[in-house]
């Protein structure tokens, strides 16, 4: 047991301490290890290790057992009760609980951690994988989304829009506080829109990554983003990207424009670097980008079902039905491989017929009607 890989069992248990319950001391130490490892790894705590360790105490709750002692039985039983109540959960969930509690006993079962060794000492007993092909969720779809979220059409973009326009109409009727905020707020569902970009991408821009297209000198100030937060893999820093606005898409500089001269002056930012600022004078966070949405979409009348990201659905979509080569969308949108980029896409019939048409003219010539 002289390893001293981070998360070892030397390194997290006292050799000098007598535990009365060792049961539970073990556990804990098995949990701390288990973290370092992670972070080891510059897995992020809040959106991985932490989620991951509650649900390996999900699981010791359930069956009252500690890991030395799971069997596949355990973890059937355990994606079975949560299969049931009233907020059942799905197969992709299912996939990924069961994926994370192998990689725990994985952790276990490494002899390079020590504690296999630890447990047959004290308890007599090793940890086992407790699902295999037998009795786990297998990934036979690229896509496990739900189906009801889809790309908006042109109607329900604009009618968004709409909606979000007016709202600072409707508050300030009303005698009520946060039109400014609801007017900066369309300029956001604009710009998600217009550059296709995430809520948490959204929300990092600053000024600074507003910037000129010499190629566009048309748009501006405003003829690309710097993307500095992209989402990554697991363990590696956020990708960056730059963004080209479309010609398409030329209706959002007037957007942007007024929102940087005219309303941000107006929540007093001073030195601010952030592009939308809170009237606190804070950055503008992925949560409220959200809310933003899902207060448009109820005002608009549009399906419930759809989201935030569906405007990236979206984005993607129309470019591709504006002609856009694959690899040019793909490269805007940030995706590190085609296939993602098509499973976002939902073009419309209109577009496919036209591709029809074009494609039997060419082979048949232009009397083929």
């Amino acid at each position: 047991m002289g390893s001293e890989a981070p998360g070892s069992a030397r390194l997290v248990l006292a050799d000098n301490v007598i535990h009365l319950d060792p049961a539970p001391a073990v556990f804990e130490a098995m949990l701390e290890g288990w973290r370092r490892q992670q972070s080891a790894r510059f897995l992020k705590t809040s959106l991985t290790i932490a989620p991951r360790l509650r649900l390996i105490r999900r699981l010791w709750d359930f069956t009252g057992l500690y890991p030395w002692q799971w069997t596949p039985a355990d973890g059937e039983a355990f994606i079975d009760d949560m299969r049931g109540g009233e907020s059942p959960i799905v197969a992709s969930t299912a996939r990924t609980y069961e994926v994370a509690i192998s990689l725990f006993l994985e952790y276990l079962l490494d002899s390079r951690y020590g504690w296999v060794q630890v447990c047959e000492e004290r308890f007599g007993d090793t940890p086992q994988q407790v699902f295999h092909e037998g009795n786990s969720v297998l990934h036979k779809l690229n896509y496990e989304g739900d189906p009801r979220r889809r790309p908006l059409t042109y109607d329900e973009v604009q009618a968004l829009f709409d909606a979000a326009d007016a709202r600072p109409g409707t508050i300030s009727g009303r005698g009520r506080k946060g039109a400014l905020c609801a007017a900066r707020d369309a300029a956001v569902l604009k710009t998600v829109y217009a550059f296709g970009l995430r809520r948490r991408e959204t929300s990092r821009v600053d000024l600074a990554d507003l910037r000129r297209n010499r190629k566009a000198p048309q748009f501006g100030d405003f003829g690309t983003v710097m993307v500095r937060y992209g989402k990554a893999p697991k363990g590696s820093p956020p990708k960056r990207r730059t963004v080209l606005l479309v010609p398409e898409m030329d209706w959002v500089v007037d957007t942007l424009a007024d929102w940087v001269s005219q309303m941000r002056p107006r929540f007093a930012p001073g030195s601010h670097p952030a592009l939308w600022v809170t009237e606190r004078v804070g950055r503008l966070s992925p949560r409220s980008i959200n809310e933003a949405f899902v207060a448009a979409r109820d005002d608009a009348g549009l399906d419930p079902s759809l989201d935030l990201h569906c405007l990236r659905h979206s984005y993607i979509t129309h470019l591709t039905e504006f002609g856009y080569p694959a690899r040019f969308v793909q490269e805007q949108v940030g995706h590190a491989f085609g296939s993602t980029t098509a499973i976002y896409m939902g073009v419309s019939n209109e577009y496919r017929n036209k591709l029809l048409e074009a494609a039997l003219k060419g082979r048949l010539g232009e009397d083929w009607e």
